[in-house]
């Protein structure tokens, strides 16, 4: 043991210049990861109810500075996620899950339209999973529970399918509801409302 104390020693006296650029790499990212933590991003919310809440410590990644671009062509850029919304949030009305696919499937076919987005712009539309629904939600807003800075058209304070199915009951699929942010799972015969998406996978 005595002789393995010797030779570290002798290692980090003869290497300490290298130990030391090491640490020093390092050590701004331990102060960052301190101050920020990621991956997860913040939640919007900034309503005090209480010392050590969300709202005091806002912790994850900031939201960027606009959040939201308007693209000029009936869809929106999140800065946040990069992902490409549909800028009407209620192209095709309430729908099954299973009825959902097959208008996203349209519109990328053009067989189906949507107000205030150009047809045929794009053709690999598709239904977002249960991860980037939520990722829309500003848990500092209700009735919608969307960013007030957002330029989405047609939002309902309702709920919204997403592609992701229930692992626990083959005929449920989670969908995210608008009037608060609520996360949740029913049956796939359900009637929701569809929000295509496209990009970021």
């Amino acid at each position: 043991m005595k002789d393995k104390i010797k030779i570290f020693r002798k290692w980090f006296t003869e290497n300490n210049i290298y130990v030391f650029i090491l640490l020093f790499s390092f050590f701004p990212f331990c102060l960052l990861a301190d101050e920020v933590s990621g991956p997860v991003s913040q939640t919007g919310q900034t309503l005090l109810h209480a010392i050590g809440d969300d709202a005091e410590l806002r912790r994850g990644m900031p939201w960027p500075t606009p959040r939201f671009k308007d693209n000029g062509d009936g869809t929106v850029t999140d800065h946040l996620t990069s992902l490409v919304w549909m800028k009407n949030a209620d192209c095709f009305g309430q729908q099954t899950w299973a009825d959902a696919f097959i208008k996203v499937a349209g519109l990328n076919s053009n067989k189906e339209t949507c107000v205030v987005y150009t047809n045929k712009t794009y053709t690999d539309w598709r239904v977002p999973n249960i991860q980037e629904l939520s990722s829309l939600i500003d848990f500092g807003q209700f009735l919608p529970a969307l960013s007030t800075d957002s330029p989405f058209v047609g939002a309902h304070s309702d709920r919204y399918w997403s592609s992701t199915a229930s692992a626990s009951s083959p005929s449920y699929a989670w969908f995210v509801d608008l009037y608060n942010g609520s996360v949740e799972h029913y049956a796939k015969a359900n009637t929701y409302y569809v929000w295509p998406v496209r990009g970021r996978q």
